[in-house]
């Protein structure tokens, strides 16, 4: 497979997995809001997903509608959902013969989907929340696709590769966030909120319930987040996830540059795995969040330039 056509795979399956985390985090935080209106902050996510200024951001204000938009529709908004699709969609234009037409398809009405005036109108004016599950179920519908319609071998690899790489960051990002607004504070006595919609957020309330009973507690909340290997969207599932499919690149793969990557996927394997998290212990936490991001994008560059050919 050409390196370009690789990338394209690559960083398609990278914006749609980006794009199914940012609507699952909007929508828990849109419900959030109106649950808890009195003094609801959306700043730090917007410090994540937005390339606005302090003083535009400050310009939004905390209004939940106006805040919404800014991250999901606006096309100034380089990180905005709407231009992670548009930029989706010609990724796969790129590599329209190595997808099926059925995951075309899939893009192409995506794309159709969130410029639709009907889902602009839902967000401006009328209810939110019906054009976030409008969304998401057609990201489910991309998904599920892939699955079923994709060929396994090289660009399904890639694109595997892509999509759990951007996942392990997004649920590395969305436990920052949260811990974020708590200040990394885990030390209050009573259920915080915010970790449940965390766990709205990554689809993991029902597994939490199921594993532990009673009320919500930060350790275990973590500890799912980051280590539980049988949920889908923990950092540890997704590096072995990531590992698993690269693998499957060995053979196609100049050996020095294999070893570069399996090196790297390895060693942050082994750190998160190795990691001892204490909830009690704020600053060594977010220390750990800070090394793990660091890991993961180093592991992206390194795709970038030992695998796509660019510096």
């Amino acid at each position: 497979m050409l390196s370009r056509v690789a990338d394209s795979v690559f960083w398609m399956a990278r914006y749609m997995e980006r794009t199914n985390g940012m609507l699952r985090i909007l929508r828990t935080n849109y419900i959030s809001s109106q649950d808890e209106v009195k003094d609801f902050n959306w700043h730090t996510l917007l410090h994540n997903y937005s390339d606005a200024g302090a003083e535009e951001m400050d310009a939004i204000g905390n209004h939940s509608v106006k805040v919404l938009e800014h991250p999901l529709l606006d096309k100034q908004n380089g990180a905005s959902v709407i231009n992670n699709i548009t930029r989706a969609r010609e990724n796969g234009r790129a590599v329209q013969d190595h997808i099926t037409k059925e995951v075309w398809q899939c893009l192409n009405d995506y794309y159709h989907l969130i410029r639709d005036k009907h889902i602009y109108n839902q967000v401006k004016s009328g209810d939110p929340v019906t054009a976030l599950d409008a969304l998401i179920q057609q990201g489910m519908l991309y998904h599920g696709t892939v699955d079923i319609t994709m060929a396994r071998g090289e660009g399904f690899n890639y694109l595997n590769a892509g999509k759990f790489l951007e996942r392990a960051i997004l649920s590395a990002d969305m436990l920052n966030i949260k811990l974020t607004e708590l200040g990394y504070n885990l030390q209050q006595p009573l259920e915080l909120p915010a970790l449940r919609y965390l766990l709205y957020s990554l689809s993991g309330y029902e597994l939490y319930l199921k594993t532990h009973r009673g009320n919500l507690q930060a350790d275990f909340v973590i500890q799912q987040i980051v280590y539980n290997e049988h949920f889908p969207h923990s950092v540890s599932y997704c590096l072995k996830q990531l590992f698993r499919y690269f693998e499957r690149l060995e053979a196609e793969s100049l050996p020095e540059n294999y070893k570069q990557l399996e090196f790297l996927i390895g060693r942050a394997m082994n750190n998160v795995k190795y990691s001892i998290i204490n909830t009690a212990d704020g600053d060594g936490l977010k220390r750990f969040l800070e090394q793990t991001r660091r890991e993961l994008f180093g592991i992206a560059a390194a795709f970038n330039q030992y695998y796509f050919g660019n510096s």
